[in-house]
């Protein structure tokens, strides 16, 4: 199969990104979903380009892409691109331009899905469509459904369903790395993500005796799934520094000219805010596991004390670390409440001294010579930990450029997302060399 450039393709990523925006993809979460408007039009994009895609459904209108790219050395480990189609709700009401929009405004990409994200798989197609010669590795493109949901029609489904597409990939690039951080001025780190945190979803049930408001009851679910959520929220987590958070830090003290010091001495953590300044929050929620609670649920009448009550908690647990995280919680829900998985998705990490690693770092600082390159660990989760059950090492490498001040993480799942123009070009040229090179 040849692989043909697209005419245009370098300038038309933003064209890409607007199109992608304009087609409502929208998650509903449970099952309502609608991915194969943005199906169709990656596949024309790259059937337009000699790459043959494969539509592949769990159920109508929840539509995967995946295309094999052959490289010059197929002996090598094959890489795997992957970006999803869907994107979670958007308000109009409270946005500045429509969120379906796709507009080009003030040197930005508007509209939901700009950052989280079509811009990725319009970079993608973008320096995929319009390489000259024939990546060195064969790649394997996927652009899946329901990644912000539970995956159960996109990449969960086809590592269950269709893993012989991902025949011989050992590594894979996907979401959430490659982004301008302005750490100081002049000093523009781009971290590169190496690991994530596992996912530990949790409900908390508590049985009482139900009886009438109006008479003394011991035994309320209420009060102690009231206590068990008090002691959860209230729990300082110890910090476990993992290789990845680690090297995380020294690359960034080092980027900003400064002393680490002892990361094991708790002192140091307790000023690392201080030590990394605006970069602090790369590393500040992935220095030690977290539960936060998020739902409670119980009784439906003031004078009927109910006789079950519930919580939910969000868990988020560090590569190493789940047998003490689940100790910790059996501790802090005590005898009289019980808990149990909703969902758990396992934490994962990345080798930091790797020839890919090398090869992202390289393009990011041909790209931006004064860039400071660094691992980092993810707080939340991608479709990565899908395709690690095919024994694939991920890595988070969406590279945008981005001025100061711009708000990156304020852009997933906010108001008013957008991306920068100049951002999408600077990451189809990274991705570019990355693909040609890696």
């Amino acid at each position: 199969m040849a692989v043909m450039a697209d005419p245009g393709a370098g300038s038309g990523v933003v064209r890409y990104t607007s199109d992608l925006i304009r087609l409502d993809t929208t998650n509903r979460g449970g099952g309502a979903g609608h991915e194969r408007p943005a199906a169709e039009y990656v596949a024309a994009r790259l059937s337009a380009a000699g790459i043959e895609p494969l539509l592949l459904e769990k159920a109508p209108g929840r539509t995967n892409v995946v295309a094999r790219v052959p490289g010059t050395e197929p002996h090598r480990g094959a890489l795997l691109v992957h970006a999803h189609l869907d994107v979670v709700p958007a308000d109009p009401a409270r946005w500045q331009r429509p969120p379906f929009s796709g507009d080009v405004h003030d040197g930005m990409v508007w509209g939901r899905g700009a950052i989280d994200m079509k811009g990725t798989v319009a970079m993608i197609l973008a320096a995929v469509t319009r390489l000259s010669t024939r990546p060195r590795r064969d790649l394997v493109l996927a652009f899946t459904a329901d990644e912000e949901d539970t995956a159960e029609y996109g990449a969960g489904w086809l590592v269950k369903e269709h893993p012989h597409l991902f025949d011989g990939c050992t590594e894979a690039i996907g979401e959430s790395g490659g982004y301008t951080v302005h750490a100081a001025p002049g000093v523009r780190v781009y971290p590169i993500g190496a690991g994530e945190r596992g996912s530990a979803w949790m409900r908390l049930t508590a049985l009482g005796r139900a009886g009438h408001g109006s008479r003394v009851n011991p035994d309320n679910a209420v009060t102690k799934i009231a206590a068990a959520v008090t002691r959860i929220g209230a729990h300082r987590w110890p910090v476990r520094l993992t290789p990845v958070v680690r090297a995380a830090i020294e690359g960034l003290a080092h980027a900003l000219g400064r002393s680490v010091g002892d990361l094991d001495d708790p002192s140091t953590m307790d000023g690392l805010a201080d030590l990394l300044g605006a970069a602090a929050p790369l590393v500040m929620h992935t220095v030690r596991n977290s539960a936060n609670p998020t739902g409670l649920q119980a009784g439906g009448k003031v004078n009927v004390v109910p006789g079950e009550a519930t919580a939910l908690v969000d868990g988020r647990v560090l590569p190493g670390t789940l047998a003490e995280f689940e100790r910790t919680i059996d501790e802090l829900v005590g005898d009289d409440v019980s808990w149990e998985y909703t969902h758990n998705e396992v934490p994962l990490a990345a080798p930091i001294d790797s020839p890919t690693f090398a090869a992202m770092k390289a393009a990011l600082q041909d790209a931006d010579p004064g860039a400071h390159v660094v691992p980092y660990c993810m707080a939340g989760g991608t479709d990565a930990k899908q395709f690690s059950r095919l024994g694939i090492v991920g890595y988070g490498f969406a590279p945008l450029r981005l001025p100061p001040g711009f708000e990156y993480h304020a852009m997933y799942h906010g108001v008013d997302e957008r991306v920068p123009v100049d951002g999408l070009e600077f990451g189809t040229r990274v991705l570019d060399r990355f693909l040609s090179t890696c």
